[in-house]
């Protein structure tokens, strides 16, 4: 799962990131209203963290805007605590709303609750020909047989698979399954293919995992 926080508090958008990692979340971090807007609309998150009191642009003008684009779960987390901003943030379509100072363990849990029942909630399960992929228990299986992933494999597998028939570019998967600007020397996206590849597709006539020369790699079944 992916999340983006907009926090202009440097130490505390550091916590937040180092916490929701060691949490098994993916995380990115904007530290303006204009940065975390554009983030929003370019990119694709499970879920938003956004502050109200931010540079640039506040964050009730990041939701408003962020509403003419996606429906992406947004939560605020904000030091304003009164009633009447509560409810402002909900009617401009906040999911939840979260004062600060807050304990960690209920934003993780709010944050759960959110991506379970989130208001264009992710596919439980994909299926792409004979591979079925479990994405709230994590499990793999191809013709009933259970394929073994690590943490990065799946995820990268999981980007793969939600964006099933999509050429996905060396750079997005980069930056989606290990948080890096890809490098043009460096071939972590290649072996990981690779590696998957091995697990996915090596047993099996029907090859789910596809090479585009020049462009870089896409899922889906063939004849």
């Amino acid at each position: 799962m992916r999340i983006l926080v907009v926090e202009d508090q440097p130490k505390t958008g550091a916590y937040l990131s180092k916490g929701l990692s060691e949490s098994g979340f993916f995380v990115d971090l904007a530290l303006t209203g204009s940065d975390g807007l554009h983030l929003a609309i370019t990119q694709d998150y499970d879920l938003i963290i956004l502050d109200i009191m931010l540079p640039v642009i506040d964050g009730w003008s990041v939701l408003k805007k962020l509403r003419l684009e996606k429906e992406t779960p947004v939560l605020f987390l904000t030091a304003r605590d009164s009633v009447e901003d509560r409810v402002k943030g909900l009617e401009l379509g906040a999911d939840d709303y979260l004062v600060k100072p807050f304990a960690f363990t209920e934003l993780v849990a709010r944050i759960r609750s959110l991506l379970r029942r989130g208001p264009i909630r992710e596919a439980e399960m994909i299926r792409i020909a004979d591979m079925d992929i479990d994405v709230l228990k994590r499990k793999v299986s191809r013709s009933g047989t259970r394929i073994e992933l690590t943490a990065r494999e799946f995820a990268l597998l999981h980007l793969l698979a939600r964006k099933q028939g999509e050429v996905l570019t060396r750079t997005l998967i980069a930056s989606q399954v290990w948080d890096m600007n890809f490098d043009s020397d460096t071939n972590v996206v290649d072996v990981a293919i690779r590696r998957l590849r091995a697990k996915i597709d090596d047993a099996f006539s029907n090859k789910l995992i596809h090479t585009i020369r020049g462009m870089g790699y896409l899922i889906e079944e063939r004849s």
